[in-house]
């Protein structure tokens, strides 16, 4: 018993003693994880910053410029739209333009999408004028066109080789002219002049109307009644049959086949009268134009056969299959009556005005021709006397 008294202590003691070595142990630990924790922090926030840094200067932005002050604004000038000063800005913007055929086309056939007009529209007839040079019978068209300023409209194609500059500045063909192109009879050209008439004209929103005339042409009627019977119908006034004979069907190239077949070919005068949406259609086909080019030449005249067979195809239902413009083929040959001087009389008129009967919106009329051709340039003194009695 004693022994185990005495040895008590000692165990006592010497559990002490480890106890003490344990905390030592556990405090030396706990120093040395601070120390490395602290140094662990400091260097990966070191390692953080610079690589934020390096970001930055990679892919930052370099600040924006310094804007300058917005200027004042400027008092907007309007000016008053009516039919007078709309259409012959119109006009004036793009009559006499440098646009090659391919950009005008283009132009000529863009549609607004708004139907209604922004400024007063009253419809205006489109006379289009297919010259050589000169308008030798201009003087009785003055007279034609007095006082009806804002229902016409006028363009002249001619050889670019004529000279127009003594067309006096009072008159109503002064600056009427369009770029031109030279023209071949019985050519392609031809109609390529014809459409570009038609672009130049339907750059105007106010044309309804488009009428082709020559040189020498001249009117049967006052402007009013013309201007009436043009915008009272939907109607087109286009020569357009089916002619079987050798100058008619004869003159059909089968490589025109499929756009067009056999029983779409027709034949007509060149003379025509059309709608605007028709007019269109005519400058923005590249469907038949290129087959007449390559395939109708002469004995195949284009002039005679395009305008004829590409409106019976695109819409038949709305031509008259007649045209407004008297010739006279009584006589066989390529070219029709010439009319001089000693022709012109007051009953040879009346017979062309009121000789013949025709279909108007569906009613028999007295009225079927507007105007005729082909009149020299010395008919123009006694077409001029007897100017009050057809143009009155």
């Amino acid at each position: 018993m004693g022994e185990e008294k005495r040895q008590s202590p000692s165990l006592m003691k010497v559990l002490n003693v480890c106890l003490k070595q344990s905390y030592a142990f556990h405090f030396l630990f706990f120093v040395i994880g601070m120390s490395l924790g602290v140094t662990a922090s400091i260097y990966f926030q070191s390692i953080s910053f610079n690589f934020q840094a390096t970001l930055l200067s990679r892919f930052s932005f370099p600040p924006p410029p310094t804007l300058p002050l917005p200027l004042p604004l400027q008092p907007i000038t309007t000016v008053p739209l009516n039919v007078q000063n709309s259409s012959k800005v119109t006009e004036e913007k793009f009559r006499m333009h440098k646009m090659e055929d391919e950009e005008l086309f283009w132009r000529a056939t863009l549609v607004p999408k708004i139907r209604e007009f922004p400024y007063e529209n009253v419809p205006k007839v489109a006379f289009m004028f297919l010259a050589k040079g000169p308008l030798p019978l201009s003087p009785l068209w003055e007279k034609f066109f007095e006082g009806q300023d804002g229902l016409y409209s006028i363009y002249i194609h001619s050889d670019p080789l004529y000279n127009d500059e003594s067309v006096p500045e009072n008159s109503v063909f002064h600056g009427r002219r369009i770029p031109s192109k030279t023209v071949e009879w019985g050519k392609p050209s031809m109609i390529d002049a014809e459409r570009r008439l038609l672009a130049n004209a339907l750059l105007d929103f106010t044309n309804q109307r488009f009428i082709l005339l020559s040189e020498t042409c001249i009117p049967l009627f006052n402007f009013t009644t013309v201007y009436t019977y043009l915008t009272t119908t939907n109607q087109s006034f286009v020569a357009s049959y089916d002619d079987p004979r050798k100058i008619g069907r004869g003159r059909y190239n089968q490589l025109m086949w499929p756009a067009i077949s056999i029983a779409d070919w027709r034949k007509g005068s060149q003379w025509f009268e059309i709608t605007r949406n028709l007019a269109i259609e005519i400058v923005s086909d590249w469907k038949y134009y290129p087959l007449f080019r390559d395939y109708c030449h002469p004995p195949c005249y284009t002039d005679e056969h395009y305008f004829p067979t590409v409106i019976n195809i695109l819409s038949p239902e709305m031509n008259s299959n007649r045209s407004i413009t008297w010739v006279d083929w009584s006589k066989s040959g390529p070219h029709p009556g010439k009319f001089n001087r000693q022709h012109v009389t007051v009953e040879f008129l009346e017979q062309i005005r009121f000789g013949t009967n025709c279909s108007y919106d569906g009613e028999v009329s007295k009225i079927c021709f507007l105007f005729a051709r082909k009149f020299l340039s010395n008919t123009l003194q006694p077409l001029l006397q007897l100017a009050p009695s057809f143009l009155a």
